[in-house]
């Protein structure tokens, strides 16, 4: 049996294949590292399972999450995804994904990509931690407080510090794989 993290419930297809295959990997993607950081703002109060299940359809509905789309989306169409029961229908986090887009696009216009504005805060290199059960992963440090505070005021909402440490473990940023785990 392959060894995982210890949070991955190896009885599940989905989550396995998401840590396997996505948590933790370096992305560079401007697309992709929006996408996850809306889809981590969407967990906030819910299980990260229900928003792996919830995936494509909110990829659906956000044009796959397309900046430059999303930025655009008008207001039928969120109308629209607030009737959606394939996704998370929680207005404040849908209309965050809207005003986040166009958030992202004025970074890319200050920094020349998201990636590099983002990036810019671990060095260009993912930070490699010791986690195992003598030394956990945390919630937030204080490095995702101030890259909170930092996408906050570029005008992102619905992010607070353990949400972007959530996402700064997903993309890459850093490296939370337990010791033990196989995708370390």
């Amino acid at each position: 049996m392959v060894q995982r993290c210890h949070w991955v419930p190896v009885d599940n297809t989905l989550y396995c294949a998401y840590h396997d295959k996505e948590w933790g990997k370096p992305i560079y993607d401007d697309q992709k590292l929006f996408e996850l950081l809306c889809l981590e703002s969407y967990q906030s109060g819910l299980s990260w399972l229900t928003v792996l299940k919830k995936r494509p359809a909110f990829n659906k509905v956000f044009h796959n999450y397309d900046v430059n789309r999303v930025a655009l989306f008008s207001s039928k169409e969120m109308a629209d995804a607030l009737q959606n029961p394939l996704i998370i229908r929680h207005r404040l986090k849908l209309e965050a994904t809207v005003n986040n887009a166009k958030a992202v696009q004025r970074i890319q216009e200050d920094y020349g990509s998201f990636s590099d504005f983002l990036w810019g805060f671990v060095d260009y290199h993912p930070i490699d931690n010791l986690v195992n059960k003598d030394h956990p992963a945390p919630a937030q440090t204080n490095l995702s407080i101030a890259l909170a505070k930092a996408l906050k005021k570029h005008g992102f909402k619905f992010l607070g510090p353990t949400t972007v440490y959530s996402f700064m473990q997903a993309s890459g940023m850093v490296n939370d794989h337990e010791e033990n785990c196989a995708y370390k």
